[in-house]
């Protein structure tokens, strides 16, 4: 799965002072929404937070996985974040998080769910990228990082 078809570059941000969890999914929510008109920016934060009830996705390290579903959704879609300074994501470990990654997927999915969960595991399993990703100060940085990751990842 290439995981940077399912990102626009208007979705991957480096944003300061977001502040807590909450603050952090509504701009989540407003980033996947954006790029979407049959979805609403409160319906995304809704899946988003009913998802953060089942338990967090704040994987550990500085990392975290918001997800959800979505029935109106007819493709996955992304979106990533560098959050400076890092907020609390009730993560396992007890770390704030700085590096998040979201998903949305159609309600119905489940290998292409899998398989994008996966590949953004694999990423954030990579010290040098994660490093990488939180010494960007822009946007484009954050986009190409990742675009350069995956074309390592698959073979031309």
């Amino acid at each position: 799965m290439d995981i940077t078809t399912l990102l626009s570059p208007d979705r991957v941000v480096c944003c300061d002072d977001i502040g807590s969890k909450k603050r952090l999914l509504e701009e989540l929510a407003e980033l996947l929404g954006s790029s979407s008109q049959q979805l609403s920016q409160q319906e995304i934060f809704d899946s988003l937070v009913n998802r953060e009830k089942l338990g967090s996705t704040g994987l550990g390290h500085g990392v975290a996985l918001p997800h959800g579903r979505l029935a109106a959704l007819d493709a996955p879609i992304c979106a990533f974040i560098r959050v400076d300074p890092p907020v609390d994501f009730d993560a396992a470990d007890g770390q704030n998080v700085d590096l998040v990654f979201s998903l949305l997927v159609p309600e119905d999915s489940t290998e292409e769910h899998l398989q994008v969960l996966s590949t953004i595991a694999e990423i954030f399993s990579d010290p040098a990228i994660c490093e990488a990703l939180r010494n960007c100060q822009t946007d484009k940085c954050l986009l190409d990082l990742l675009t350069q990751w995956e074309q390592r990842r698959i073979p031309a």
